[in-house]
């Protein structure tokens, strides 16, 4: 039996890195089928996405009326991407931008001669603007919730305009808008625009013009002062939370080896996309235990005091280090994009590889979202008892722990077809 209450999806940002969320959702569809459940049905009343996990979240919002679908499409994606697809990658591209850019940052912005000129990122991700109207429509998104099939999906961004971080949400019932301190939400019609905002990794890709409660606020990526990537969930009425990581929330205690080399640009670089993308979201999902551990302490009575409610939180994150799964695919990059890279401090192969973390944002070559996708679906089967637990799911009697043969899934023709969709558009 289900539980009852709303429950939200949260993929949170990473570049490339994100195909590791379509390796555990695609686990989750697994799941899903051995305890019965419905193909087509939605298993998240709420989904929330920041950065890539913002575009696989829309991805899957777009197509809440048959889930199975919109997961499969994702796998599709995401097994052979091309770095193409999401940046301008031959070399004329990348001079017109990084190399320009990495000149000018050399030279000094005070020569008046290059003002004119001068690029605003490192990479030109125009290609990735035109590439996601071909996966999904969001103009189907009113329909899917006043159809029931959603209730409400939440995108986020950073302001550079004002320093704050705004989440763009659309729901089915009305929710009033909230404020914090250096937080805002702002109720709107989602579209590529919050998309491109939202995964603007800063420097990187170029910020965003967005209307923001009425004025032109330049917007960039939304993993940039996320203090609390659960609280958008939380504030949509969502009384479950499964969030999908990017990169590792805890260490392993063993020491790594460490070089005596002053850092490069591309380490110092890694590290603050780190801090990014991943600090902010193991200190909140620490918060939520601990606010839950509290109530739980509580009589009925003082609960209802507090005005607080248990959040019920399930989290799955790789495994693995991702900067060194990055290592061993450094090769895959175009190889303007690699020249450019190394210039920064982007060099080596394997175990002797540096600047791997900042590179593993960049990976969209299929050999290294494969292995994501792998070792996301690998994950999600190493938790799912949990995962059962979590969405109150039965397993069929007489069903063994796996499907004879089953191994984790790296293309989507690998999962079977719900009847009647063989053939459907990726843009359903």
């Amino acid at each position: 039996m289900s539980p009852s209450g709303k429950t939200a999806l949260i993929l949170t940002g990473g570049g490339a890195r994100a195909a590791y969320q379509v390796g555990v959702l695609q686990a989750l569809q697994h799941i899903r089928h051995d305890c019965a459940q419905p193909r087509r049905r939605n298993p998240f009343q709420i989904i929330c996405g920041t950065s890539a996990g913002a575009i696989n979240g829309l991805a899957l919002a777009c197509r809440a009326d048959h889930y199975d679908l919109a997961v499969r499409a994702m796998v599709e994606v995401w097994r052979d991407f091309r770095s193409e697809q999401v940046y301008r990658s031959d070399s004329f591209g990348v001079i017109q931008t990084g190399a320009k850019w990495l000149t000018l940052f050399s030279l000094g912005w005070a020569l008046a001669r290059w003002r004119r000129a001068r690029p605003r990122s490192l990479l030109d991700n125009d290609p990735l603007r035109h590439f996601l109207p071909t996966l999904f429509r969001t103009d189907r998104l009113p329909r899917l919730m006043a159809e029931g099939h959603l209730d409400a999906v939440a995108v986020s961004a950073s302001s550079y305009t004002t320093g704050e971080h705004v989440t763009f949400y659309d729901s089915a019932q009305p929710v009033a808008p909230w404020t914090r301190s250096q937080r805002l939400s702002v109720q709107a019609p989602l579209a590529i625009d919050h998309l491109m905002a939202s995964s603007a990794i800063p420097f990187v890709f170029p910020a965003v013009r967005l209307g923001v409660d009425g004025r032109p606020h330049w917007l960039g990526d939304g993993s940039m002062r996320q203090a609390a990537p659960i609280s958008p969930a939380i504030h949509l009425g969502a009384d479950r939370v499964f969030v999908i990581g990017a990169g590792r929330l805890h260490e392993p205690a063993e020491p790594r080896r460490a070089s005596a080399d002053y850092p490069n640009l591309a380490t110092i670089a890694g590290h603050a996309m780190s801090s990014i993308f991943l600090d902010a979201l193991a200190v909140d999902i620490e918060r939520l235990e601990r606010v839950n551990k509290t109530l739980a302490l509580l009589s009925p009575e003082q609960r209802a005091a507090t005005g607080l409610r248990q959040v019920d939180v399930l989290v799955i994150a790789p495994s693995q280090r991702i900067d060194d799964i990055a290592a061993r695919h450094l090769w895959a990059l175009p190889p303007a994009v690699r020249a450019m890279l190394r210039a920064v401090g982007v060099y080596g192969s394997g175990k002797a590889a540096r600047g791997t973390a900042l590179a593993s944002y960049l990976l969209f070559e299929s050999s290294f979202t494969r292995e994501l996708i792998h070792l996301g679906f690998a994950d999600a089967l190493a938790k799912r008892a949990e995962v059962e637990a979590f969405f109150g799911w039965q397993r069929r009697p007489a069903q063994g722990d796996e499907p004879a043969g089953l191994q984790p899934a790296l293309g989507a023709a690998d999962m079977p077809d719900p009847p009647g969709t063989r053939g459907v558009p990726l843009h359903h």
